[in-house]
């Protein structure tokens, strides 16, 4: 099989491939020198919607709707866009070797693809169940969401299963958006997680006591301090029952599965530094061998803002990193260089009528303010993390985009802070007047 050749490749065809096409579009990019390889069959979209407007059972976002680079407000890019700039898109595509001393990717169907600089942009997969041996996790009905055909096979099974009562494993991210999605379709839904409260990585108590009691009042029910151990399937292998570890036993039609992810690195174990469960890149995503850049959930990078080297996974990052790098790379071709990456963490959730922002890090002591009522008809409250007298992170649900820019300047300018109590008090209109 004849192999092909290209200038620059991009590895991944998720959020940060568009936008790092994009940007190559931007810099000056000549037709034929820049590839695309993805193992998904569409081109590159705004993976967020599939657990957001993707699962609505009306008026649902549906492709080419949200290709990206629609998530950020740029232009959205269609197959054809790639057709014009002369980027080749290869798609279905799965790369099962990377000999990065030989620049060279090969395709699961035996396919050769030279390059002379690569951009690793692989992101991640979800954590399974059956990676621990759970007892029944293969059976029917039980779904992942991480691309559009895991959301696709969803919708085909709320349809199948209407009305029916849903399982969410899982208390993070994935699990209170699809909680809410199941449950605007009218599902019955339990959700299970082991740990005290909602989002552990980011939530206190005091923000989690919020949202897990309006899931609670939109009639979800919230069993946590134990974990699914096993699955019980009907003679068709549909899921019928999840055990629990307490020795409940919940009733299912679908059960969908939010447990995690982890950075897809593994075809390039020896061949690259890794730190911190990432490959290890400079700030501008260059990795220890010189023609490769890592950008996204795979990338473990120097976090300018607090001195330390870190991994993000998320959406904002992903868009972010991929300009970086491109800039990088087309910038050390003319000989010059960029500013390095300055990054001020950011994420954001939204489910039912609710949306919430946070900027910075989520380290010291927290102050928690305003209205976190879940009865309240329109609550809207926050939080504030105070570490050696300075704000360095701010969260807020039901701001208004003025209001949310002004939890990210003061997540970024990190001001100084006395009295918490006194800030408390003051609550949003600390950071309105910053």
């Amino acid at each position: 099989m004849a192999e092909k050749c290209f200038k620059y490749v991009i590895l991944g065809g998720g959020v940060a491939a568009g936008y790092a096409a994009r940007e190559f579009a931007k810099q000056g990019v000549q037709p034929g020198e820049l590839a695309i390889i993805s193992k998904e069959a569409v081109a590159p979209y705004e993976r967020p919607a599939l657990s957001k407007g993707y699962l609505f059972p009306e008026g649902a976002a549906r492709l080419p709707g949200f290709h990206v680079c629609v998530g950020s407000g740029g232009e959205r890019l269609l197959p054809e866009w790639y057709k014009e700039k002369g980027i080749e898109l290869i798609l279905s595509t799965e790369i099962v070797k990377a000999d990065l001393p030989a620049n060279t990717l090969v395709s699961a169907a035996g396919e050769t693809f030279k390059y002379q600089i690569l951009i690793i942009a692989t992101g991640s997969t979800v954590i399974r169940l059956t990676d621990f041996g759970v007892q029944g996790a293969d059976a029917k009905n039980i779904f992942y969401l991480r691309e559009i055909d895991d959301a696709d096979e969803l919708i085909e099974a709320i349809k199948a299963k209407k009305n029916g009562k849903a399982v969410i494993v899982g208390g993070g991210y994935i699990g209170l958006e699809l909680g809410a999605a199941m449950k605007i379709n009218n599902f019955d839904v339990n959700m299970v997680y082991p740990e005290p409260w909602c989002m552990p990585r980011l939530f206190t108590s005091g923000i989690a006591a919020f949202y897990e009691g309006y899931y609670a009042n939109k009639g979800i029910k919230i069993i946590k301090g134990t974990v699914a151990v096993g699955f019980t399937s009907d003679s068709n292998g549909e899921v019928k029952e999840v055990k629990l570890k307490d020795g409940r036993v919940l009733e299912a039609d679908i059960v969908v599965v939010g447990v995690g992810g982890r950075p897809l690195t593994t075809l390039f174990k020896g061949q690259v530094e890794e730190e911190k469960g990432g490959i290890k890149t400079d700030a501008c995503f260059k990795t220890s061998v010189p023609n490769v850049y890592a950008v996204g959930d795979v990338a473990t990078f120097p976090m300018k803002l607090y001195n330390d080297m870190r991994r993000v996974e998320h959406v904002d990052h992903a868009r972010k990193s991929a300009e970086q790098a491109v800039k990088a790379i087309k910038a050390s071709e003319e000989g010059k260089s960029v500013d390095e990456y300055d990054y001020l963490p950011f994420f954001y959730s939204r489910s039912f009528d609710l949306a919430w922002q946070f900027y910075g890090d989520n380290v010291g002591d927290t102050v928690l303010f305003g209205d976190n009522d879940p009865q309240s008809p329109k609550a809207k409250f926050g939080s504030y993390w105070i570490k050696e007298g300075k704000v360095i992170g701010a969260f807020l649900e039901g701001g208004s985009a003025e209001e949310n820019q002004a939890i990210a300047k003061v997540a970024k300018l990190q001001p100084t802070v006395g009295d918490l109590e006194a800030l408390t008090n003051e609550g949003l209109s600390f950071a309105c007047k910053i």
